[in-house]
């Protein structure tokens, strides 16, 4: 038989300094309903619970993210082999974040020879002294394509994003020149081109933004969305407000990073005119005065700046003190408002008639919220995802609502609903049993990712209203809500705050650009386990409360593994890469339970190891107490490549919680690998 040496790769460490930062997302308002079912039973251990001050986000000043930034950016090479990536693979910082104590949560993108990588982005997660606790990926796959040569012509990939872009309806379109890519969000690593057109979209007034990606080799279209995320928003009348003005009398915010206000005056390009007064009083209330929806749109800028500084410490859409602008009267009778990146800015149109214009508190924090999610986790707006990212727009509009506190518009969990757009007096979206607007989905099923995004929001808006005020009938702020559940029990919920705590730190910790919804789950299960502890009340709570939308089972249920949309509620991971030293001492990977009771007769582990000759491995798991059980044995015989199994252990007779441990030893000499990951599953 024959054996290829395979060269250890070496390991770095470097300390990441923390902050969070903000980025903006190209967005149109979209707006998702909730459902859910069963009557809230009382949980005071869930409701009350106070999250860990240590897992709360650092509040950080513009300067120390800055730094911080800095400093990821001069260690990416030594991350890059601190987690045993290719030799080809190089690593671009995103975003940095802190939490209070010192845990700093980093943020990459990647390239593969200089070519950008498209779902390939990922989070290391780091303790105060620099040690890598886990790391989560979009893509755990290492990234290699054959060839970075393309067959395709850049020419035959542009006329093929110029077709997809007409048969959405675009009304004009042009292209950009089509850039080289690795396409691996849908698993395997693909050369590809990315085309972004252009133009205006079927309505003939909202700009269009398509990407679509092509593979390379054989020139069929891969993936497409559109940047510009179209929705509806609202008009609505805050009363008398105070806005931040310049001193000369401009609508322009000195106090919340020199945000800016324009009038376009119907017109659909360019910058406007910035809002200046004479004595700086402003507008109104009424449609017919142009500065009217010029104080609503920075009145709604401001309330949710205020709320992302004060509630989770984010200074700004990017977390660098810089405002974004925000630009009303857009297009004529335009029933829509927009976030765009390209110009950093929030687009507002007048609505039907040019007389609602679309300003409200809940639209403008829904656009700006789009930025932070462009700037954390970046969900691609298309299928699970791009309902995620719509989901997220319309969670922290309901926040910020509340957060105002603001007599006029009082808290709701409800979207648009001051501005009547059926012309019946009922909101676009309900979060408490999203189906009620006849079109978006309560709960999750195989084929919710094949919905329009606005629809698709509905699963993790009822999820989040159930989260924050459990199943059955309330009353909040003197609107009726009466919430069901997918499997007819009941969920206590943990409070509004708490809610917005878990889906914060989920979005901006452990979401990359393809979380789907069964990763959604396992993204808010970390947050909330940082934030109050793993299995406490209120842990399960959010385990339950996804079971209530059909996403995983509930707390002791098992889970199906069969089931994408349910992971199981009971899975442990370490996904810190490991190196495998040739002909070496045995290396091991730990990973600590924390459940009462016996293990189960049917104990899962899954192991992911990357080698050249899998003969040469025996792996064994290690119980708490020291007792050892042989998974694989060596064979000098099997000589394929890699380890991607799930072995069944009957751990019966032991306690499941304390520290198990899996341990990997090379018995023969000739070749090295690197274990990437592996799981427990009870």
């Amino acid at each position: 038989m024959t054996r290829t040496p395979h060269a250890r790769t070496g390991r770095a460490r470097r300390r990441a300094m923390a902050t969070g930062t903000l980025v903006a997302v190209t967005a149109l308002l979209a707006v998702g309903v909730q459902t859910g079912a069963g009557n809230a039973a009382p949980n005071p251990g869930a409701a009350h619970a106070q999250p860990r001050a240590g897992a709360l986000p650092a509040k950080l000043s513009p300067s120390q993210r800055a730094e911080l930034l800095k400093e990821a950016a001069g260690t990416t090479a030594q991350t890059a082999k601190k987690l045993q990536l290719g030799a080809e693979e190089k690593l671009v910082v995103r975003d940095v974040q802190q939490d209070r104590d010192g845990t700093t949560h980093t943020r990459y993108e990647r390239t593969y020879k200089g070519l950008p990588v498209l779902g390939g982005d990922l989070v290391v997660h780091e303790t105060r002294t620099g040690k890598v606790e886990r790391v989560t990926k979009g893509n755990k796959a290492r990234i290699a394509v054959p060839s970075t040569k393309a067959a395709v012509t850049p020419a035959t990939a542009e006329a093929k994003a110029l077709k997809a872009s007409k048969a959405e309806g675009a009304e004009k379109s042009d292209a950009k020149e089509p850039r080289k890519v690795v396409w691996a969000a849908d698993g395997k690593p693909v050369l590809a081109y990315e085309t972004v057109v252009g133009g205006t979209q079927e309505d003939g007034q909202t700009p269009n933004r398509l990407h679509v990606v092509t593979d390379a080799t054989t020139g069929a279209k891969l993936f497409q969305y559109q940047e510009i995320e179209q929705g509806t928003g609202n008009s609505q009348y805050s009363g008398k407000v105070t806005i931040g003005t310049a001193p000369s009398y401009t609508m322009t915010d000195t106090t919340r990073g020199n945000h800016k206000t324009y009038n376009l005056n119907h017109g659909s390009s360019g910058t406007g005119t910035l809002f200046t007064d004479a004595d700086d009083v402003w507008g109104d209330g009424t449609p017919q005065n142009v500065q009217t929806a010029g104080v609503d749109a920075a009145y709604g800028a401001q309330l949710t700046w205020d709320y992302y500084k004060n509630v989770h410490g984010r200074s700004g859409i990017r977390g660098d003190g810089v405002g974004a602008y925000s630009r009303v009267h857009y297009g004529n009778n335009y029933v829509n408002a927009f976030w765009d990146d390209s110009c950093f800015c929030m687009t507002y149109g007048d609505g039907s008639g040019n007389a609602a214009p679309l300003t409200s508190i809940d639209v403008a924090a829904h656009e700006m919220t789009h930025g932070v999610t462009s700037a954390t986790a970046n969900l691609t707006y298309s299928g699970e995802s791009g309902g995620l990212n719509e989901a997220t727009s319309d969670i922290f509009a309901a926040a910020v609502e509340f957060n105002a506190d603001n007599a006029q518009d009082p808290g709701d969990y409800m979207v648009g609903e001051k501005i009547d757009i059926n012309g019946d007096g009922t909101p676009l979206r309900y979060m408490d049993k999203p189906s009620k607007d006849g079109a978006s989905k309560d709960y999750w099923y195989s084929g919710v990712g094949n919905v329009d995004v606005h629809y698709s929001s509905g699963v993790a808006n009822h999820f989040f209203y159930l989260l924050s005020e459990g199943s059955g009938a309330k009353d909040v702020n003197g609107v009726h809500y009466d919430s069901p559940t997918s499997d007819g029990l009941s969920v206590p919920g943990i409070g509004r705050a708490n809610a917005e705590k878990v889906w914060f730190k989920a979005l901006t910790q452990y979401m990359t650009s393809n979380t789907n919804y069964a990763a959604a789950r396992t993204a808010t299960l970390s947050a909330a386990a940082d934030l109050f502890g793993k299995d406490t009340p209120t842990y399960n709570t959010v385990a339950n409360t996804w079971a209530a939308v059909n996403v995983g089972s509930r707390v002791g249920d098992g889970g199906d593994p069969g089931d994408p949309g349910d992971p199981g509620d009971n899975v442990y991971e370490n996904n810190n890469a490991v190196a495998i030293p040739d002909a070496g001492s045995a290396v091991t990977s730990s990973i600590t339970v924390n459940r009462t009771g016996k293990a189960p007769s049917t104990l899962k582990v899954g192991v992911d190891i990357t080698h050249s000759y899998r003969g040469d491995l025996v792996l064994d798991l290690i119980a708490p107490d020291g007792t050892a059980y042989r998974l694989k044995n060596s064979s000098a015989w099997d000589s394929a490549a890699d380890v991607k199994a799930t072995y069944t252990v009957d751990a019966s007779s032991e306690n499941a919680a304390g520290t198990w441990k899996l341990r990997v030893r090379d018995v023969y000499s000739g070749d090295t690998g690197r274990l990437n990951g592996w799981k427990l599953t009870f």
